[in-house]
Parts: structure tokens; sequence; C-alpha cells
């Protein structure tokens, strides 16, 4: 039976119910959550490896619920060391998510070599949907 005449007639089936429909690529999309500097930079591990940090690299969500300055936090780690915070004016919706169990994504979006030293990271923060 060639491909073409197999795939229609598996079409065929799953459409009458006989059998399942072929598992297909999900398309996905990303919604940007947030997009934003790394709060407290400057005070954990950020200087000592900012030289190999690159745009498009994956961060770590870990949420602080019992951080005794922000009920809210956010941390950032990046290889297993602490970057910062996502600001506390604006990590209310992404700890919510994280609360309810949503798999966010967090990378980093832009890299800043001068400038102050709370403004060189900004990190997008998405989630992934299904299009099906």
């Amino acid at each position: 039976m060639t491909m073409k005449r197999r795939a229609f007639l598996t079409g065929l089936l799953a459409a009458t119910g006989l059998i399942a429909a072929p598992a297909r690529a999900r398309a996905l999309r990303h919604l940007v959550i947030q997009e934003s500097l790394v709060a407290g930079f400057q005070y954990h591990d950020g200087p000592a490896v900012f030289g190999r940090i690159t745009v498009g690299q994956r961060i770590d969500l870990v949420r602080e619920a019992d951080n005794r300055f922000d009920r809210r936090a956010v941390r950032l780690d990046w290889q297993s060391h602490t970057l910062g915070y996502l600001p506390r004016i604006e990590n209310t919706a992404v700890a919510q998510m994280l609360d309810r169990g949503e798999r966010l994504t967090a990378t980093i979006s832009d890299r800043r070599e001068d400038g102050a030293p709370w403004q060189r990271l900004v990190v997008r923060v998405t989630r992934s949907e299904s299009l099906a």
C-alpha cells in the first residue's frame, strides 16, 4: 500500500470513529506574560556570571512564597546561580500563575554591557499554549 493510500484510509477510518486519529505535531504559540529587568541583580550571583550569560538562555523561575520581604517573590536562577528576582511591583501575575501550577518559561531577552547593575539583564516570561 502506498503512503498516500494509507494516509487516506487512516483519515477516513479516523473520521468515522473506527480508529483513533493519528497523532499530529501540535502547533504552539508563546504568549508573553511579562518582560522585566532583574531586581537585585547586583546583590546576588549576577555580576560574577554576567560574562557567561547570553540572550536566549533559559532562566528558572523559583516561587518563594515564604520570602520575608515579598510574599509574591519569584527568584530567577541561571545554572544554579541566583541572578535576582522579578521586580516586586511586577511579579503578581507570574506568582499567581506559578501558584496555580501553570508552566511558564523564562529566557534572557536582553543583555546590556553598560548602565547601572540593575539594568544589565532583561528577562521575558512566556506561557505556551496549543493552537489545536
